[in-house]
């Protein structure tokens, strides 16, 4: 079996070309041709330059390895950075996501791939506390540039499926965490920020946003098992939440983060900067549809998935 992954040198890629790989996969992978390959401690997996702009660049490469599957990760993902570039958000992923669906209808593959779209809990946006946990079915009422990027992309999906006939699966996960992913996320900038005051980089002090918020946080290990999942056992032209269902307080995260620190003397000061707008204080997702649909659940807890983060950050600095 071989599996066509766009995106490939990004935190979630990586770990879904191993998790592919280690499955008995033939795994190809593409990049923007302006950034390097990705050195992956395997070198069975092959990484390929796209120019995501051209349809034929991407239709020749669809030809060319004839996958069985494709994972669809290329993108921009993050909230804060949508905000601060939305036409380059929007461009990136709504413009990518149609020019790779136009690729595979004309593709020798149209009939026979399966291609996983990766949307994002973003998409719902403004819910109701007597709304959640959030399901499937829930109206899509997106409040960041990237929310709406990734609503729109699920709007794409059904008419791919609908009008073209393409094996299409959509997932939303929600917030996702583990070792690997860069700063600009929660998890990771606390665990940056405690690792270089732990080697005399940094003062002892930790800058923090709004710790009372609580998220559903689902390990990357977690997430690309149920993206694997979905592409092996889901129903083509339906949409799956992949979440752990279980809150979690950011305040929870921090303090968990500092109670495995070295330094006992850190001291934890607020920053307005760091406040995102439209702040929700629960966002939880349900995850009964993906559960009952492919029995995937999640096996790495919050505490397993934080030690990991805090020791790649200890190799890494």
């Amino acid at each position: 079996m071989r599996a066509l992954i766009t995106g490939i040198t990004g935190f979630v890629g990586a770990h879904l070309a191993e998790e592919l790989h280690n499955q008995g996969y033939e795994v190809f992978g593409t990049t923007r041709k302006s950034c390097p390959n990705a050195m992956f401690a395997n070198s069975a997996i092959q990484i390929i330059p796209m120019n995501y702009n051209s349809e034929e660049d991407i239709l020749e490469i669809l030809n060319k390895i004839k996958p069985h599957e494709i994972y669809h990760l290329a993108g921009q993902s993050s909230v804060k950075m949508s905000w601060e570039n939305k036409v380059d958000t929007l461009e990136t992923n709504i413009i990518l996501t149609v020019k790779l669906l136009e690729a595979l209808r004309k593709s020798d593959v149209a009939d026979s791939a399966k291609l996983l779209m990766i949307g994002s809990s973003e998409e719902y946006g403004s819910i109701d506390n007597e709304n959640t946990p959030i399901t499937e079915e829930a109206v899509l009422r997106p409040i960041s540039p990237y929310g709406v990027s990734k609503a729109s992309t699920s709007l794409l999906f059904q008419q791919y499926v609908k009008v073209y006939g393409l094996k299409l699966l959509y997932a939303r996960p929600f917030n996702h965490i583990g070792p690997g992913q860069d700063i600009g996320f929660v998890t990771s900038d606390f665990a940056k920020q405690i690792v270089m005051i732990e080697k005399g980089i940094h003062l002892p002090n930790i800058s923090v946003g709004n710790l009372e918020a609580q998220r559903d946080f689902t390990d990357v290990r977690d997430i690309v098992s149920a993206y694997t999942m979905l592409v092996e056992k889901g129903q083509i032209g339906e949409i799956y939440n992949i979440c752990s269902g279980k809150p979690h307080a950011i305040k929870y995260i921090l303090t968990y983060l500092l109670d495995l620190s070295f330094n006992k003397n850190i001291q934890v000061k607020q920053d307005e900067n760091k406040m995102r707008p439209s702040e929700f204080p629960i966002y939880i997702g349900d995850s009964t549809k993906i559960q009952e649909h492919i029995g995937w659940e999640t096996t790495y807890s919050i505490e397993k998935s934080l030690q990991d983060i805090l020791n790649y950050w200890r190799i890494m600095i």
